[in-house]
């Protein structure tokens, strides 16, 4: 069995390539806190996530680092040689499954309407449906997480 599920936030932006059959790819590494005992140094991972096709593209649109997301997926190894001939191993995490933990901005005004708009840009008008902007493959959360 080669199952994953992380929960952690994006440590930079999604990056999305396309294959030559124009299939978008995303990229990007997500923080998980590691369990410690009390006292000690807090550390934590940071997986690299692959993302294909239509989530991938979604993922670069909505997702800015910070964001939490939880990714469910498979564990994928590679190898390849680096510019001086030497051999480099990669560990992945291929998701099949992203779904995103926290929208950011404020609940009370709509706040997915905020979501991934540079700091600079002007508020947009407020829609007349505040789940309109919630991609369609993810549902928002309105209950607390159970853990």
């Amino acid at each position: 069995m080669n199952s994953v599920q992380l929960i952690g936030r994006l440590t930079r932006d999604p990056e999305v390539r396309y294959t030559a059959s124009q299939m978008a790819v995303a990229t990007f590494t997500i923080a998980i806190d590691r369990p410690t005992r009390a006292g000690e140094e807090r550390k934590a991972d940071f997986p690299r996530i692959t993302v294909f096709g239509r989530q991938a593209e979604t993922c670069e649109k909505y997702l800015t680092k910070g964001r939490k997301v939880a990714i469910e997926g498979r564990i994928q190894t590679g190898s390849y040689q680096n510019k001086n001939g030497e051999t480099v191993y990669t560990t992945d995490v291929v998701a099949n499954r992203v779904e995103f933990i926290d929208w950011g901005g404020d609940r009370q005004d709509g706040g997915y309407q905020n979501y991934a708009r540079p700091q600079s840009a002007p508020a947009p008008q407020r829609q007349q449906e505040p789940d309109a902007a919630v991609p369609p493959a993810f549902e928002a959360i309105e209950d607390d997480v159970p853990f």
